[in-house]
């Protein structure tokens, strides 16, 4: 596959036929306000439009099935219609012959599978876009899943992704959806996380971080994986036996408190969130199990994005306000991490923002509008006011919409508001607690100690240049090459009009005049080719101005707080 011109060429007219069929459908073609904030129902046509969408895109192969499980997460990108039948896709394949699977497995781990396992399942247990999962036992009788990625994927991923990368940068240059959202930035940003999801190695880390981290959580539990077993293709882990949270049945629940396990739920991945800053990208029900002992097992850790500590910080102020009622805060947060194009409507957005907390306020402890739906909500609204979100709000209110789920599945009358709300407030304490440690007080004193050691020197400094009159001051927003460009631009074109409207006027005066020199169609000559000098200068002053002058790009402002 690799270097395979013919196969590539191919390849890029099926995305391209792709991207035609759905142009003018309405995906990528920007976002209606009214229904994203008041809940109205698309048009019926759209539905059938979207269902089709996603299944062209499965058609497609596992690039664009991992690329519609991350739009799914994208309200800014992608209409509601689209948004809902992208979280009904389907990642499920007819499985490849296991002799494959057995040839990967050894070419990776460099051992025959009857010498590993005392027994492997040929039947997969789940097949996959990516990769096909089977039941093993080990020599010392441990039960095992084996996960083996199917051949060529990780080439016919780069391939594809290259091709899209492409079409994104035309995309951003030259039209407006593309420079509001930076479809190129996006499909950077996907093609990390995608290939860290293709790295085995990286999803067995995960699985033993997440491990520690829901230590606090003894309801919560992640199947550890056996190192010697794994490699970027083949993650061989502990096999998790239960049922899926949406089919528990009701006797079990009246033995065992199911609220209790999405109580846990919710608190272990806000502590994910805003204390390791990890966000798990795809929390849904299919990636949990109830266990025969009272647990939940969670696995499929490979889509994991990793926060900042600053933009972490400012996640959790903003759901805090969130879920205080505090909108003009949330308005403010957000436009803090975000970028605010040259038509960003600052005053509709804080009313929107407003209205939305208040909305969600107003219906506290409804399904209806949960934390997830709310972050959601936001991100549409910024974008419709021409205000960029990060990636990691969108990921948010997706993770967040995932787990509500999972725990209404669980509990459903658990108060899922309330215990955000609670947690979070626990999160702000221990990080205030934290502020006040040793290690930070010593770090904010030895800042301290440098401003006071080097202030008086660089007020003399100062002092000095403005009694010498040699201080001067840089504007870093000003481009004075560029600047200087322009107005030379504007001379050149000035100074172009001048001569073209002095040809043209000689060349008029001239035809008045009677004289006994050659003559040209009737007329004196000198003043025929004076006048088709200064027409043809007009004209291509004319072509210049239309041909050549672009509107400027506008400008762009990032949050500073």
């Amino acid at each position: 596959m690799n270097g395979n011109t013919p196969v590539s060429i191919a390849r890029s007219a099926q995305i391209i036929a792709f991207l035609l069929k759905y142009r003018g459908a309405g995906v990528f073609t920007g976002i209606d306000l009214d229904s994203a904030t008041t809940g109205m129902e698309p048009p019926e046509h759209v539905e059938v439009d979207a269902e089709q969408f996603v299944d062209d895109l499965e058609a497609l192969g596992p690039t664009f099935i991992k690329i519609g499980q991350a739009l799914s997460t994208r309200p800014d990108m992608v209409p509601p219609a689209y948004i809902t039948a992208l979280q009904r896709m389907q990642d499920e394949v007819s499985p490849v012959p296991f002799e494959i699977v057995r040839a990967v497995f050894e070419t990776e781990i460099g051992a025959r599978m009857n010498k590993v396992f005392d027994s492997v399942d040929e039947v997969p247990i789940g097949s996959a876009s990516l990769a096909q999962v089977h039941r093993a036992v080990l020599r010392d009788g441990r039960e095992v899943a084996v996960k083996v990625q199917r051949p060529f994927v990780a080439e016919q991923v780069r391939m594809d992704l290259d091709t899209i990368a492409s079409f994104a940068g035309k995309a951003d240059r030259i039209t407006d959806i593309g420079r509001r959202l930076r479809f190129a930035d996006w499909v950077h940003e996907f093609r990390k996380t995608l290939f860290a999801e293709l790295d085995y190695r990286v999803e067995a880390e995960n699985l033993e971080r997440f491990s520690e981290h829901f230590q606090d959580y003894p309801e919560l539990f992640c199947p550890q994986p056996v190192r010697d077993l794994c490699s970027t293709r083949v993650l061989t882990m502990d096999l998790v036996r239960g049922v899926k949270v949406t089919a528990i049945s009701g006797v079990r629940r009246t033995e065992q408190d199911m609220g209790l396990l999405g109580k846990a739920l919710m608190k272990g991945y806000l502590d994910q969130m805003f204390v390791h800053g990890e966000i798990h990208a795809d929390p849904h029900a299919g990636n949990m199990l109830v266990t025969d002992d009272g647990r939940l097992g969670l696995f499929d850790l490979g889509m994991i994005a990793h926060v900042p500590p600053k933009q972490r910080e400012r996640l959790l102020k903003l759901l805090f306000g969130a879920v205080d009622g505090r909108g003009e805060e949330v308005a403010a947060e957000a436009i803090a991490m975000g970028t605010r194009l040259e038509d960003f409507e600052h005053e509709r957005f804080q009313r929107e923002i407003g209205q939305l907390v208040a909305r969600y306020a107003a219906h506290a402890g409804s399904q209806s509008m949960s934390e997830g739906r709310l972050v959601i909500e936001l991100v549409r609204i910024s974008t419709a006011c021409n205000l960029r979100t990060p990636p990691e709000l969108s990921l948010l209110g997706k993770t967040l919409l995932n787990l509500e789920q999972v725990a209404f599945a669980l509990e459903p009358h658990l108060d899922v508001k309330k215990i955000t709300e609670d947690h979070i407030q626990h999160v702000m304490r221990e990080r205030m607690r934290q502020s006040f440690s040793p290690a930070n007080i010593a770090g904010e004193v030895l800042e301290v100690q440098s401003l006071l050691r080097e202030s008086p020197r660089k007020i003399s400094d100062i002092l000095s240049l403005l009694a010498e009159n040699r201080l001067t001051v840089q504007l870093g927003g000003l481009d004075d090459s560029q600047l200087m460009e322009n107005l030379q631009k504007i001379a050149n074109r000035i100074t172009a009009g001048v001569i073209t409207a002095a040809l043209i006027l000689a060349s008029a005066m001239l035809m008045r005049v009677d004289t006994a020199g050659a003559r040209l169609f009737g007329y004196p000559a000198l003043a025929l080719v004076l006048f088709l000098i200064g027409t043809v200068l007009g004209l291509l002053l004319i072509w210049s101005a239309f041909r050549r002058d672009h509107r400027a790009r506008p400008k762009e402002e990032r949050g500073t707080r």
